[in-house]
């Protein structure tokens, strides 16, 4: 079932009903101000640091599931409704969200009434803009009243929650004209504002919730300011502080009008904090001449409330000089508003609006230009050209902060979270990749270890979650190596970039990814192979933990300091990653250090061989008692996704064959329908040696769920296999284009990578989670661009070696490489083979042979004592094409294009010859 459908020209997802599964999201927003918006209208904003700036609230787990947010409540002789569907929920006569790039535009109509909204963030802004078209279809004349309504957070998104005994007494909000001002806290510690404003007198406002909804057993959806049609001129005095304004609308028919609402961010240096007295009332921009920050008469809608029949703001709240009257007593001069003020004119009108939308989809004309397919396959382009791209620079932008399923305020950005996204936007933003790889290293400690996550608005470590994931350091020399690969900027090597944030341990960049390495290499376990610490990729797999207390974290309890816990997983990165770090070393002239990490490369490669093979698959781990951990002599948790993936990315069994095993033992023991899933048979026990993973019921998350961001780790592995077909089948199981006709199961939204989708164990089989601020997203690009359409840059420039199943067809990629632009037309595919065949997607219940092995947790290799399963006694053995590639006409030996002048075209033709 679908709940909406692809716009592939305008680059939108148009959401045809408002009941879709789960709330629908969007984000808004590009650097420093971001906002997530619902197809209800739901969710909320801030400043760079979803914890720290947080400008409005939102409630995780309320009923409904989406009930904060930007909201309009339209009153029509009346009948009260909201274009939004959300809050009022009145049926409307139609409903449209067009979620697009940086932008979402919701459309609902009732009683011959169209409200169209248009939410965005500029490019260049903090803040966001809402543009409103009201429009009267009926044959009669309307008089209507428009209230708008957002809710202010106090700042800090979970003192906000907490502090109850401090923070129901502190909100405080300015009153200027058409503007009203958050304040809370202003006078004292901080020096920032929000400010909510529409370009239009209004006829009043409220800032205080209950005075607006009607009282504390009352709701949005029978708000009572709304219902009557009459603003009470509320002023928040602590309790909930709110912002709404309300605007009388008259339209004959046919007729319409368009409003400006801004909701915005403010700094003010510390010594300018205050407007100097006597300024108020000639700078304010609109009708009403007020600066006041007074309590409501009383905490329900009474007539003491309510505007007077002038449209008027209550009197007695400022006296002549401009100071505000606070219950009684003199407060300092009013806020200084002058850049406030200056960021309201920039959006004043809706020609400057228009301007500043048109400047967006410009600003994505040129991002999404870097790389477009042009295929036969509608899914595959449009999941490549926009919407996963569209992905991975939110979660860029955001790591895994800030979603309706990461709050924004337990995490910041991921250490290793953030050096992946790195793979979905160098060619992006390359310039923002850069600066993103010298954060990441400041928060590097000297022996190369680092902060797990940091707050995005200080950039300093989180001392919450602290250091002790030995697979962090690694992942800053792959960020560092993709980064190059795109830009050829090995200047970067030579910034100099503090440890832990102090200068005075600043070193080369270069030095950082050194310590990386030496932080692998120094710290081996008793099979030579890298001790795991507080965990590797996997959060949750803890082999140092052994906690036994309800709801102490597994990441954060003291651990056991043993020596012997080690990952594989960690092992067949290192022998991914750091060759890269040798060509880096060896371009540099320092020979002799890449040599030893050659050494270090082989002797990992040999410990794999010996201790990380498990006869049919590779290993996951060794715990704190030195047993193999996903290993044929298991009970539960036999074969993990994430060594199988990985081991074969660096090398490991490619040449002797263990690579195909594993991999059709992938296929056999976790592969379904909707995925790979990332172990089984999943934990049915709590196993405390294994810690959080077995702590989940089978099939969700890492204990048997298909955990998106490791499918394609299955993918790129397959690929280098040779084994196409199968690598394009696991790569449709999970893409969202792929899996739009099956919303109703799917759940989230089926323009975007989710980060778990439930396994074959779970009763809701195929129920997708956390979608949005995942890794699958740039993971995913990185494997259909680079090795399944086959085009990845390289150090010496751009490697072309496809590898798409025979059956796709022709297909055209045009490139954008160090200012080059080539134009890639592969006739015929890389290769074929493997025995696997499309998965049919469809409800459960109708899975296929392999997935039914999942769910089961039975294969072969369960049912005898040998640790080589007899249904992989014969591994896959791809056609090997033969294949000519031309540049500009003429044929190069190799697969690697040379890099080419900036501001060159460069045409190029690949064709198998099989």
């Amino acid at each position: 079932m679908q709940y909406g459908h692809y716009d592939d020209a305008a680059r939108e997802y148009v959401i045809t009903t408002p009941n879709t599964p789960l709330p629908w999201i969007n984000y808004l927003g590009n650097q420093d101000f971001f906002s997530l918006l619902s197809n209800r209208g739901g969710g909320y904003c801030f400043y760079r640091d979803a914890k720290l700036r947080r400008l409005t609230r939102f409630r995780y787990q309320s009923i409904p599931a989406d009930n904060d947010g930007r909201f309009l409540f339209i009153n029509d002789a009346g009948d009260v409704w909201s274009p939004t569907f959300a809050p009022v929920q009145a049926p409307l006569d139609s409903y449209e969200c067009r979620h697009g790039l940086g932008y979402s535009r919701v459309s609902g109509a009732r009683g011959g009434i169209q409200c169209d909204v248009t939410y965005f963030v500029p490019l260049d802004a903090s803040c966001e803009v809402q543009r409103v078209h009201v429009r009267n279809l009926s044959d009669g004349r309307k008089t209507l009243k428009l209230f708008s309504y957002v809710e202010w957070c106090l700042w800090d998104g979970l003192d906000d929650m907490l502090n109850l005994q401090r923070n129901l007494s502190i909100g405080e909000v300015e009153i200027d004209g058409s503007t009203i001002y958050h304040v809370t806290e202003y006078r004292e510690r901080r020096n920032h504002d929000g400010f909510y404003s529409v370009n239009t007198p209004i006829e009043g406002y409220d800032t205080d919730r209950d005075c607006f909804i009607g009282g504390p057993w009352e709701s949005l959806s029978t708000a009572a300011v709304p219902a009557f049609g009459v603003p009470t001129n509320s002023l928040a005095s602590g309790w909930y502080p709110i912002a709404s304004h309300c605007v009388a609308i008259d339209l004959e028919p046919g007729e319409s009008r368009d409003l400006v609402f801004v909701l915005g961010y403010a700094e003010n240096p510390e010594d300018d904090k205050w407007e100097p007295l006597g300024d108020v009332a000639r700078s304010a921009p609109v009708n009403e001449r007020v600066t006041q920050r007074r309590p409501p008469a009383g905490r329900g809608l009474g007539a003491d409330d309510r505007a007077d029949s002038s449209g008027g703001s209550s009197s007695g709240a400022v006296d002549q000089r401009g100071q505000s009257m606070v219950a009684g007593a003199v407060a300092p001069a009013a806020i200084n508003k002058a850049g406030a003020r200056a960021l309201l004119a920039r959006f004043s009108t809706t020609e400057q609006v228009d301007a500043e939308l048109a400047r967006l989809a410009t600003y994505w004309d040129e991002l999404l230009g870097q790389f477009r397919l042009e295929s036969a396959d509608d899914k595959m382009n449009r999941s490549v050209n926009i919407w996963n791209q569209y992905q991975c620079m939110v979660t860029f932008n955001l790591s895994r902060s800030a979603s309706y399923f990461e709050t924004g305020i337990g995490r910041g950005m991921g250490f290793r979270d953030s050096n992946q996204d790195l793979l979905g936007v160098v060619a992006m933003v390359p310039q923002r990749a850069r600066q993103r790889i010298l954060d990441l290293a400041g928060t590097q400690f000297p022996d190369g270890s680092a902060y797990h996550q940091y707050q995005p608005l200080t950039k300093r470590g989180n001392h919450d979650l602290g250091s002790g994931f030995n697979d962090d350091p690694l992942w800053l020399i792959w960020g560092v190596a993709a980064y190059i690969k795109e830009t050829g900027d090995f200047s970067i090597l030579d910034e100099n970039v503090p440890f832990d944030n102090d200068e005075s341990l600043a070193r080369r960049l270069i030095d950082h990814l050194v310590a990386s390495w030496r932080h692998v290499a120094d710290n081996l376990g008793p099979h030579g192979l890298p001790l795991i610490g507080r965990a590797d990729w996997n959060d949750c797999l803890n082999l140092n933990a052994f906690t036994t207390t309800p709801g102490e974290s597994f990441q954060t309890t003291t651990n056991r300091e043993g020596g012997v816990a080690e990952s594989v997983f960690i092992g067949g990165m290192a022998v991914a990653t750091c060759p890269d770090l040798a060509d880096l070393l060896e371009r540099r002239g320092e020979e002799e250090l890449a040599g030893q990490v050659r050494d270090f490369v082989a002797s990992m490669h040999q410990a794999l061989r010996e201790h990380g093979w498990d006869g049919a698959w590779f290993r996951r781990a060794y715990d704190a008692y030195g047993s193999p951990v996903g290993s044929i002599s298991n009970d539960e948790g036999q074969i993990y996704i994430e060594p199988q993936g990985m081991c074969i990315m660096g090398g490991s069994g490619v040449d002797d064959g263990r690579a195909a095993t594993a991999l059709e033992s992938v296929n056999q023991r976790l592969a379904s329908q909707h995925g790979v899933s990332l172990v089984a048979p999943p934990y049915t026990r709590y196993h405390v040696e294994l810690g959080e993973i077995s702590s989940y019921p089978p099939g969700y998350k890492e204990n048997g769920g298909i955990f998106c961001h490791n499918n394609p780790w299955i993918i790129i592995a397959e690929t280098m296999a040779g084994t196409a077909d199968r690598a394009f089948d696991y790569y449709r199981r999970i893409t969202p284009a792929y899996r739009e006709d099956i919303s109703d199961v799917h759940l989230t939204e089926p323009y975007v990578y989710s980060q778990m989708i439930a396994g074959p164990a779970a009763p809701r089989f195929g129920q997708a989670k956390n979608s949005w601020l995942t890794g699958t997203a740039a993971w995913t690009w990185h494997a259909a661009t680079c090795w399944l359409l086959g085009v990845r840059p390289s150090l010496d420039g751009l490697v072309v070696d496809p590898k798409m199943p025979v059956g796709f067809g022709e297909y055209t990629v045009t490139r954008r490489f160090r200012g080059a632009t080539y134009i890639i037309h592969i006739v015929g595919s890389g290769a074929s083979g493997g025995p696997a065949t499309p998965a049919t997607l469809s409800a459960p219940g109708t899975d296929s042979a392999s997935a039914t092995n999942s769910q089961s947790g039975s294969s072969p290799a369960t049912s005898g004592t040998s640790n080589t399963p007899t249904a992989l006694a014969t591994s896959v053995t791809p056609a090997t094409p033969i294949s000519t590639l031309t540049v500009d006409g003429v044929p190069i030996t190799g697969d690697t294009i040379p890099v080419a002048p900036a501001g060159t075209t460069v045409e190029v033709e690949w064709v198998a010859r099989s």
